[in-house]
């Protein structure tokens, strides 16, 4: 069955985690049709043309010679005429205090949000739940371990839902994840993508990836990533279980 807690202590500690590094992501948006481009010039190569209402992270969130670094959402990364860009306000972050662990009333670590690279992007559905499933191959084959190893250090896993938690899926997962819940294992390899380096740093994964075709219990915040195909996905997971 799906269990999923509500306890405030554990919103709060969620909150706290979230807000602090979603400054370090700031969003943007085209307010116009513009080009992506390899260097913060205007004559420099032109990457992709961006449609207006293009969402776009910043990479850097001051400009340079009149472009902002920025990586779009099929993530490119490249510089856009800065006066083509909307920026969105950064949040005001809570005061800190200090991080809690899992516990049975509230089995997802809060702490693992400080290591979610780019948390802003997320929609939250639900701080904490545990789904049950087959970890199927998300790679056709080409890792052993079945899940493909993302340049910000995660993992980009599928899980094939038991029956009863279908519905946790949406458009999403059906046109572009061939019908499974994406899980991200945040941190578990080496990080390549340059602005996602802090969100590791000092960090090891403690996590247990059992093989492809084990049947599991996956604990951790179920979220929408609104990026990419806006499916949903259990980022970050606290722990997977094997279970009969």
């Amino acid at each position: 069955m799906m269990r999923i807690s509500s306890k405030r202590t554990f919103v709060g500690l969620f909150f706290l985690f979230v807000c602090p590094f979603s400054v370090l992501a700031q969003t943007a948006a085209t307010n116009g049709n513009v080009i992506l481009r390899r260097d913060p010039w205007k004559g420099s190569v032109a990457l992709a043309h961006l449609p207006k209402g293009a969402r776009l992270t910043l990479v850097d969130a001051t400009p340079d010679n009149g472009f902002y670094h920025v990586r779009t959402e099929d993530e490119q990364v490249g510089w856009v005429s800065s006066k083509f860009v909307i920026v969105s306000p950064s949040p005001t972050p809570p005061t800190p205090t200090p991080p809690t662990s899992p516990t049975p009333e509230t089995p997802c670590d809060a702490s693992l949000w400080s290591h979610v690279y780019h948390p802003l992007r997320l929609i939250v559905k639900q701080p904490c739940i545990t789904v049950a499933g087959t970890i199927v191959d998300a790679t056709a084959g080409k890792k052993p371990d079945g899940v493909r190893h993302e340049a910000d250090g995660d993992t980009h896993g599928w899980l094939k839902v038991d029956p009863e938690f279908e519905n946790l899926l949406n458009a999403g997962n059906l046109s572009d994840e061939q019908g499974n819940l994406v899980f991200e294992i945040v941190c578990r390899f080496h990080v390549s993508q340059q602005d996602a380096k802090a969100a590791c740093a000092n960090y090891t994964d403690q996590v247990s990836l059992p093989p492809v075709g084990s049947h599991v219990q996956i604990v951790g915040t179920l979220v929408q990533d609104t990026f990419h195909a806006k499916w949903m996905e259990i980022h970050p997971v606290t722990n997977i279980t094997v279970v009969p």
